[in-house]
């Protein structure tokens, strides 16, 4: 394939990724109890609760300093459930939460700094973890361990290092979260130390210090923090190729719908040459999508004559319209039997493999190590082919998972090995 190709091909990555201005990095602080729920109680009968309230509120005005967006899941005392929270921090579109709380402990003896974060590799069957937490363990290992390494180091509190925990705000949620237990009430020189302004200040920088080592200022797409994907979106991005989604956030798990891969394949070739030879001009057979066809059919199909108008689901007013348009004129792209197009259906992974291979006129494959693409599936010839060179990878050794939504950050992937093949040479991820 071309260069000038390849630089199509990373141009259609803007269209996986809605326009938007790039946003500061959002954090959501959440003070622990509050209201008629004091916390503990220390031997001091300093309240948890004003504690925990106070070393948020000076975190939140050191980030803003720095230029982050922080917002409190309370700014009162006031009481506020766990769900509440849980809820609150997922309606937010943060990159990350941290709950700040201070601790307490039979064994007056007992004390010191601690960090909670879920970790999958301890599931606890009575508590079990939102899917979303499961995935991002690294991430909220990461984010723990920075934070607490940070708060030791300005506050001088002992390490009782970092604990896999299953409490309700770190197991539950869709962003990497943590919980900081500064210190034990229930410990009298933990206490007394929590009750100084200028012990509540440096825990508060300590706090702040570790958010930043974990994800600094500017960061490129915030919410690819650790994320597996994150080098190969950055390559892209470091070609002024690709912008960010609402809040500057790449939103890497979002699943991708057949519009916009259809918009996408549409930047990445010309379809009406791309289509010649398979598609209406010249017959051939067309790969059934669940009713739908992709890649032609015998002979012309009274709807690549009318474009997608021919479809009662589509009209002008789509978003992608026009692409949806190119790829049914050029008998890439067909309908189902009852008159549908289905633009804003999710698309398969098998979908991208197929007519990913068939446009860029890779070579079918025969033999694919994944269990479950069937022999005859309608597919299989082009998952093959991508698996054989290299361009496509299973969800695991030996399960491509056919039927699943093709997300962004797979794309992201496919098209960073791609455009790699087509002779584009590399640029340094950038990691800010």
């Amino acid at each position: 394939m071309s260069k000038p190709w390849a630089r199509a091909a990373l141009l259609a990555l803007g269209l996986l990724i809605l326009p938007g201005q790039a946003g500061a990095a959002k954090v959501v602080l959440d003070p622990g109890h509050g209201g008629s729920d004091p916390g503990a109680v220390g031997v001091n009968g300093l309240y948890e609760k004003t504690v925990n309230f106070d070393i948020t509120t000076r975190v939140r005005e050191l980030l803003v300093k720095q230029g982050y967006e922080v917002v409190l899941s309370r700014e009162t005392d006031s009481y506020m459930s766990l769900q509440d929270r849980v809820t609150f921090k997922d309606s937010q579109s943060a990159d990350l939460f941290v709950s700040i709380h201070a601790n307490s402990y039979g064994s007056p003896d007992v004390r010191g700094a601690m960090v909670l974060y879920y970790d999958d590799a301890y599931p606890q069957e009575s508590y079990p973890a939102s899917e979303a937490m499961k995935v991002l363990t690294p991430q909220s290992r990461q984010l723990a361990q920075e934070v607490l390494d940070a708060f030791v180091a300005e506050s001088g509190m002992q390490n009782r290092g970092l604990v896999p925990s299953a409490v309700y705000v770190v197991r539950n949620g869709t962003m990497p979260s943590i919980l900081v237990e500064t210190g034990f009430l229930s410990n009298a020189a933990d206490a007394a130390l929590l009750a100084r302004d200028s012990v509540r200040e440096s825990m508060a920088r300590g706090i702040a210090s570790g958010i930043a080592a974990y994800l600094p200022p500017g960061t490129v797409f915030p919410d690819l923090t650790g994320h597996w994907a994150r080098e190969a979106v950055l390559r892209l991005k470091a070609q002024g190729l690709v912008e960010g989604a609402a809040g500057g956030r790449y939103e890497p798990r979002r699943v991708l719908t057949r519009a916009e891969w259809v918009t996408l394949l549409g930047r990445l070739f010309d379809l009406p040459q791309a289509a010649a030879g398979s598609g209406c001009s010249a017959g051939g057979a067309g790969s059934s999508v669940s009713g739908a066809v992709y890649g032609g059919g015998e002979g012309c199909r009274p709807e690549a004559a009318r474009g997608a108008a021919a479809f009662r689901d589509v009209n002008a007013g789509h978003w992608a319209f026009a692409a949806l348009d190119k790829a049914v004129k050029a008998g890439v792209l067909e309908g189902y039997p009852d008159g549908t197009l289905r633009p804003d259906r999710p698309v398969t992974r098998a979908e991208v493999a197929s007519l990913l291979q068939r446009l860029s006129g890779a070579a079918e494959g025969q033999a694919h190590p994944f269990g479950d693409v069937p022999a005859g599936y309608w597919a299989e010839g082009s998952i093959a082919g991508l698996r054989n060179t290299g361009w496509i990878d299973g969800v695991s050794a030996d399960r491509f998972a056919p039927e699943k939504g093709m997300t962004r950050a797979e794309a992201a992937a496919l098209l960073d090995r791609y455009t790699a093949a087509a002779g584009r040479s590399a640029v340094p991820a950038d990691g800010r």
